[in-house]
């Protein structure tokens, strides 16, 4: 592979590398949003949409896109339950220490046209270059929560000291911020479990069935059954479990799921109602599931939202980061409550799933998206996303992305997945691929940071022309 020089790609120029020239023309504003007298100056970043298109307004009024880069800190990774971080190793010997290192790794993510810090990002690299970044932390509100109870997979929404803990857990992680203008928004949390996706078959419905008797979770699970289905016969003929009474469901063990139904999205969904439709009773066990995701989620989103702009009214509340696409209809909830709503995306084409979230009808944000190649000498054996076969692959395949994506009018940014690669041995989880746009030896990859700065040069460009693109 290799490794950046001070040289351009030769060829001739298209279509992006002359919209970057044009690009380079415009007059921007500290934050690298285009000054734009149409946007007004807020201090704060908000959204707004003009054409039909959606944008991000950065706090000098600038016409902005949240391109960003996840995970830019020293210490990525520790090897497995090590203390060896082998990244931070090599840039204490470069760099000779942390504060060095922030400064020299703003300018580069500036130089490749970047402007935001995606999440797990050391805050403090915002603030150490010669270009300002924006920042996009996580309060991990409802994932703080599930993990203190660990009986559950989701948080438990109806617990009432979810409301306290959520509550507190905001006042913890946003009010620092509140008048910070760096502060692009906040996400609420990261991949929560809300349907059936890689991680496992369950219905959010069963999990909350599954609970401790005692849990309020389980006990309103049952009462919108209960509510729904007007004898407990006509329940059983659905679900066949061995319960004879609403009593008794409340007080066996494990609660089997009837049916199973695969990830919702795209083709899957032509194929869960053709096979609805041939089982009358399927379809009712899918139609409890749907309308109780969507209980959870207006539940959810509400009092997360309600949270945060409770101690920090000033910013914005950048969604959940969806890892996989959820049912409609929470989809629908995201949308009543947030200013943004993010998602993860690790297909070759994010399209599809961008237009499922612009059904929300708010702007959305790739929170995490990446590529890897099989000639950069790891495993790739753990983690998500496609491997492709070269650097150079992978620069095509951002491009590629990027700009289908930017062609969408509700998008307003895009994180990559991340700064630095992986450790072969395998990180806390065990991934172990080529996410990073440099090596842990702090080497650069020429192919890919090349095109991302084209790119993320022209990305304004392209989403003004969104509306006519579709």
């Amino acid at each position: 592979m290799r490794y950046i020089k001070n040289n351009r790609r030769a060829g001739a120029m298209n279509y992006l590398a002359i919209w970057s020239l044009w690009g380079g023309r415009l007059r921007r504003t500290k934050w690298g949003g285009i000054a734009d007298d149409r946007f007004k100056s807020s201090g704060f970043f908000r959204v707004d949409e003009h054409d039909g298109v959606f944008w991000l307004v950065d706090p000098d009024g600038g016409r902005f896109l949240s391109k960003g880069v996840n995970t830019v800190r020293f210490d990525q990774d520790y090897i497995g339950n090590t203390n060896r971080v082998p990244y931070a190793d090599t840039c204490r010997e470069k760099y000779g220490g942390q504060h060095i290192w922030r400064a020299s790794v703003a300018d580069r993510l500036a130089s490749w046209k970047f402007n935001t810090l995606g999440c797990w990002s050391d805050e403090l690299v915002a603030t150490a270059g010669s270009s300002l970044l924006a920042i996009t932390p996580t309060a991990a509100l409802g994932a703080t929560f599930r993990l203190h109870r660990r009986d559950q997979i989701f948080p438990d929404v109806f617990d009432p000291s979810f409301s306290a803990h959520i509550r507190e857990s905001a006042d913890n992680h946003c009010t620092r911020w509140r008048n910070e203008a760096g502060l692009l928004g906040t996400f609420i949390d990261n991949e929560l479990y809300w349907s059936p996706d890689w991680r496992g078959a369950e219905e959010l419905l069963t999990l909350f069935l599954n609970l401790p008797s005692h849990r309020p979770g389980r006990v309103a699970a049952i009462a919108r059954l209960q509510e729904h289905y007007r004898e407990f016969s006509q329940f059983n003929t659905v679900w066949r479990t061995p319960a004879r009474s609403w009593e008794e469901l409340g007080s066996i063990g494990r609660i089997e799921a009837p049916f199973f139904r695969i990830p919702p999205g795209g083709l899957n969904d032509a194929l869960e109602t053709k096979a609805n439709l041939a089982n009358p009773a399927r379809a009712a066990f899918c139609a409890d599931c749907d309308a109780f995701v969507a209980i959870v989620a207006e539940q959810y989103f509400a009092l997360c939202q309600s949270a945060i702009k409770a101690v920090d009214p000033n910013h914005l509340v950048i969604g959940s980061r969806f890892g996989y696409q959820p049912q409609s209809s929470v989809i629908a909830a995201a949308g009543r409550y947030l200013d943004v709503i993010s998602f993860n995306c690790y297909d070759l084409d994010a399209s599809p799933s961008i237009d499922a979230y612009a059904a929300g009808g708010k702007p959305c944000l790739i929170s995490e998206f990446s590529f890897r190649g099989d000639d950069s000498g790891l495993p790739n054996t753990r983690g998500g996303g496609p491997r492709v076969a070269s650097q150079i692959e992978r620069a095509q395949s951002f491009e590629r992305y990027v700009s289908a994506a930017l062609r969408k009018p509700s998008v307003v940014g895009y994180h990559w997945f991340e700064h630095a690669d992986q450790p072969a041995e395998g990180r806390f989880d065990g991934e172990n691929s080529n996410f990073g746009l440099v090596t842990i030896e702090d080497n650069v990859y020429a192919e890919l940071t090349e095109t991302m700065t084209r790119v993320n040069a022209a990305a304004e460009q392209i989403h003004a022309k969104a509306a006519h693109a579709e």
